[in-house]
Parts: C-alpha cells; sequence; structure tokens
C-alpha cells in the first residue's frame, strides 16, 4: 500500500518538471539566431548524442538484458522519431499551425495512458488538454495559416510519438536514477538520428563559436538538464498533468520572441497565456477523495 506524496512534494516534483519545457520554448530563438540554417536533423542529432555520450560517461552504466531494447524504442520514441517529424511539420507548415497540432499531446497521452497503464481518464483532464490546445491556437495561430497534408501528417505523428514515448517511460522505469535513464534514451536517440542525417542533409558548414555556443545550450541545457528533469517527472507525476506541462513551451516561446526579439504580443496572445496557464493548473487538479484514499501499488 502506498499513499499519495505530501503536497509540498507533490509540488516541487512540478516545478522541476515545469522547468523543462519552459527552456524547451528558448529552442525557437536559440535555433533561428544561432544555429546553421537547413540542418535540421543534423542540429537534432548533435543535440541528443553528444549529451548522451557525456552523461554515460558520467554514470558509467550501460542497459543490461531487457533494457536495451527498451532503451532503443524509448529513445526513437522521444527524440529520433519526435525531432525527424517535427522538423518535417515545421518545414511544410506555418510555426503556429505546427505548434497547434503539437498541442493536441496530452489529448493523446490521457487515452494512451489508458491503454497501457489503466489509468482512468477524467473529465477535468479532459477539459484541461482541450483548453491548454485552444490556448496554444490563440498564442500561435493566424488568420492566414496555410494547411499542408503532409506537414499535417508529419505533426500528428510526431505528437503520437512523444505521446508513446511519454507513457511507455512512465511503464518502464529501470532500477536506476533520472540521469541513467536519460543517458541511455538520449544517447540511443542520437545514434539512431546520425545515419539519417549523414545520408539526408549536406555536410555542415564551418562552426562558429556562437553556433558552436548554440549547441552547447542545445546539447547541455536543452537536452541533458532538461530530460533529467522531464524523466524524472514521468516517473513520479500522472501522464496527463506531465504532458500539460508542455503547454508551457510555446508560452516561453512567445514571451522570448516579444522580449529578445521584438515581436508583437497581441491581446489574443495574452488571453491565449492565460488560457494556457489556467488549462495546466486544471491538470493538476485532483478530486480530494483521489488523494485521501491510499491505492495499491
Amino acid at each position: 500500500m502506498t499513499s499519495a506524496p505530501p503536497a509540498s512534494t507533490a509540488r516541487l516534483d512540478l516545478l522541476l518538471t515545469a522547468v523543462a519545457p519552459a527552456i524547451w520554448g528558448s529552442t525557437y530563438v536559440v535555433a533561428t539566431q544561432m544555429l546553421p540554417a537547413d540542418h535540421p536533423l543534423t542540429v537534432a542529432m548533435l543535440r541528443a548524442l553528444p549529451a548522451g555520450l557525456l552523461l554515460l560517461l558520467i554514470v558509467r552504466r550501460l542497459p543490461w538484458g531487457a533494457w536495451w531494447w527498451r532503451t532503443l524504442v524509448l529513445g526513437a520514441l522521444n527524440f529520433s522519431i519526435f525531432w525527424a517529424l517535427l522538423f518535417v511539420a515545421a518545414y511544410r507548415l506555418p510555426g503556429g499551425v505546427a505548434a497547434t497540432v503539437g498541442a493536441i499531446q496530452p489529448l493523446i497521452v490521457l487515452f494512451l495512458a489508458q491503454m497501457v497503464l489503466g489509468s482512468p481518464i477524467r473529465a477535468m483532464s479532459v477539459l484541461a488538454a482541450l483548453g491548454g490546445a485552444a490556448g496554444v491556437a490563440l498564442l500561435v495561430l493566424t488568420s492566414s495559416a496555410s494547411l499542408d497534408p503532409i506537414g499535417i501528417a508529419a505533426g500528428l505523428g510526431g505528437t503520437v510519438s512523444m505521446a508513446l514515448g511519454t507513457v511507455l517511460t512512465r511503464r518502464w522505469q529501470p532500477p536506476v536514477s533520472p540521469l541513467t535513464f536519460t543517458a541511455w534514451q538520449l544517447t540511443a536517440g542520437g545514434l539512431l538520428l546520425l545515419p539519417v542525417a549523414l545520408l539526408i542533409e549536406p555536410p555542415l558548414p564551418a562552426l562558429t563559436l556562437t553556433n558552436l555556443a548554440g549547441l552547447a545550450y542545445l546539447g547541455l541545457i536543452g537536452a541533458a538538464l532538461t530530460y533529467i528533469l522531464w524523466f524524472r517527472g514521468v516517473a513520479r507525476l500522472e501522464p496527463g498533468v506531465v504532458s500539460s506541462l508542455g503547454f508551457l513551451s510555446p508560452v516561453t516561446a512567445v514571451l522570448l520572441g516579444w522580449l529578445l526579439l521584438g515581436q508583437n504580443l497581441t491581446p489574443p496572445q495574452i488571453l491565449g497565456m492565460a488560457v494556457v496557464l489556467g488549462s495546466v493548473w486544471l491538470a493538476q487538479r485532483r478530486p480530494k477523495t483521489a488523494t485521501s484514499k491510499p491505492k495499491t501499488a
């Protein structure tokens, strides 16, 4: 029999996990201002593989037994497939459309968690997921946005990949630290991306100090640190709660665009931020009876 964690511990878990998508929101600014253009798969590989290898050097522990194939599956779902399809969607769709398609991920997680983990689907969680997606649409969608079928399919595929990766990460928890689990997944994801990047994209141009600084930020902060916090949260919080925190990423992106790039912040965007924050708050609310009764492990 295990009881619910203390409220202070749950809040700390929530805050630490929320740091990850907040930092991911800076990826657009870093990618557009500090990285070479037209090499998205190579950049994705360089974001994952060096960070994963560095963490492996620190933990000095490899997977064993079934954890080899589970790590490959999770690395593919959470990084290789997700990032590859994400970049296809980003190239073929306006940013607002791509972000709005990705915003349905919490809703997909709710249904996958019910099928894979047996987690109940609560009306409050569904409402929060729908509200968050609407808030993201207000944040980033424009009336001139055009739709491309291949881009939409890629966006949906990437969203399902990350959603399934989140749920399976919750189900498959090895007896190691989040640091070690992150090292395994980043390395696997980077290795799977390596041949794809080499086959599809031309070689990188000579990298400047700015390029190297951008790659270091995306690898050390935007991948290693954030995914340690993210996978820690996946292990401790309900999948629907964790996935709803992803709504914070477009909020951060819009705010950084306003602060650093001089982009406009419109009333609909401000309303969208309020809706997103309200949805994140709603997603982590639980009926009192759900926290007062112990549950069987």
